[in-house]
């Protein structure tokens, strides 16, 4: 049976807990991707990856990545370690000849690396948002299923991730449990593939990306991970975030009201994603790249039949709105 693989954990989190010193290993890592950076050694660097590392960021993907960044950016004059994320993801503030970025690295346990990120370096503190106060509905029509949900690594691989630890992958399963008809090989088999998105409240979109191909099943785009997507920004500053749309579905603008059950588009393929799904999650700013993911609650939805109220789901329960 065909499952979700990832949904687009800009990061893969190492499975080990790390205290908030930067470790003897950790450094060693480091220091050898600045000098191999610095040397143009972008195969070396290729060769610390772990295996599924180089499954998701091909040799020559990550070749002309880092030609572009040196291209811009320069030499690393110095990496300085700031803090570990959720235990596992250790954030270096960089200083290049050209610039200054973060960049966010993880190993495994066998000191392979098995996460690596270059963002914008801020030390801005962004406001704390631990779940939404405005009251939501879920964001489809029908009862559709929880494929990752939850608070721990087991319900959900999304916790690993700053930005969505409490996000939800969401599939429509029939009563064998499948989420497609017959074979799974096409978009169309999938039972969740153009079934609408509406808003779970009123707000303002703030982000509308739609150009963005359907993937082949079992096929992932990590070039644009989150796919064709919307971003709502509630009256209470909680970001809505809502990925893998269907290419070119979206009916929303980016500056639109819209209210609570309005269509935003349909269901898609797009992005990140090995088969169709919806991904949803709350942030509390708009840019993924410095959120933090917040948990959510809707207000009055039924859960294998029974009525819940203020209620986060989990991992295989089959959920829809009262």
């Amino acid at each position: 049976m065909r499952t979700i693989l990832m949904c687009f954990a800009l990061l893969l989190a190492a499975h080990i807990a790390l205290a908030q010193n930067e470790s003897d290993k950790l450094k060693k890592v480091a220091d050898l991707f600045k000098e191999n950076y610095n040397g143009n050694a972008y195969e070396a660097i290729f060769t610390m990856f772990n295996p599924q590392m180089k499954q998701a960021v091909p040799q020559d993907a990550l070749s002309n990545f880092l030609t572009g960044l040196n291209s811009q950016a320069g030499k690393m004059e110095q990496l300085e370690f700031v803090r570990y994320s959720n235990g596992t993801v250790a954030l270096y503030k960089t200083t290049f000849e050209r610039g200054l970025f973060g960049i966010n690295l993880s190993i495994d346990s066998e000191s392979q690396i098995n996460g690596l990120q270059v963002v914008p370096f801020n030390d801005e503190e962004f406001p704390i948002l631990e779940r939404n106060t405005t009251p939501l509905i879920l964001p489809f029509k029908e009862e559709w299923s929880v494929f990752w949900g939850g608070d721990t690594e087991a319900q959900n691989y999304h916790v690993t991730t700053e930005s969505q630890k409490g996000a939800f992958d969401l599939v429509i399963r029939d009563e064998n449990g499948r989420s497609y008809k017959t074979d799974g090989r096409t978009n169309e088999d999938y039972y969740v593939f153009g079934k609408d998105i509406i808003a779970p409240a009123d707000g303002e979109v703030v982000l509308v990306v739609d150009g963005v191909k359907d993937n082949v099943p079992g096929q992932m785009n990590s070039i644009y991970v989150p796919g064709n997507t919307v971003i709502i920004k509630t009256a209470n500053d909680e970001y809505l975030f809502f990925a893998h749309f269907k290419q070119q579905s979206i009916v929303v603008k980016q500056g639109q009201k819209v209210k609570q059950g309005e269509l935003l588009g349909l269901c898609g393929n797009s992005g990140n994603s090995s088969e169709p799904h919806l991904h949803f999650h709350i942030q509390n700013v708009e840019n993924m790249v410095n959120a933090t993911g917040a948990k959510s609650f809707f207000a009055e939805i039924m859960v294998n039949g029974e009525l819940k109220k203020d209620y986060s789901p989990v991992r295989g329960e089959k959920i829809k709105n009262k």
